[in-house]
């Protein structure tokens, strides 16, 4: 699945318009790299998003196999991780 459906599916952005943006801007890191939009996600992949007032950690646990997923799922597939990959 491409990163940025996948931030939007999994409820880490609130539209994938956002998503596209910040991956726009270079503030998305997939496994340590800058990441583009068509960036294939894959299980096991590290996550970093980063914002003005410091960066969040997210391991990919599973791709999801719909469009979006209640957000109360959310730990079904990805992962916060505290201190970074």
């Amino acid at each position: 699945m491409r990163i940025d459906k996948f931030l939007n599916s999994v409820n880490l952005t609130k539209r994938r318009a956002i998503a596209q943006d910040m991956l726009k801007n270079g503030v998305v890191k997939l496994d340590g790299i800058v990441s583009k939009a068509s960036k294939e996600v894959k299980v096991g992949s590290k996550i970093e998003l980063i914002y003005l007032n410091g960066s969040k950690y997210y391991e990919v646990l599973e791709i999801p196999k719909t469009k979006t997923i209640p957000k109360s799922t959310q730990e079904i597939y990805v992962k916060e991780l505290s201190n970074g990959i």
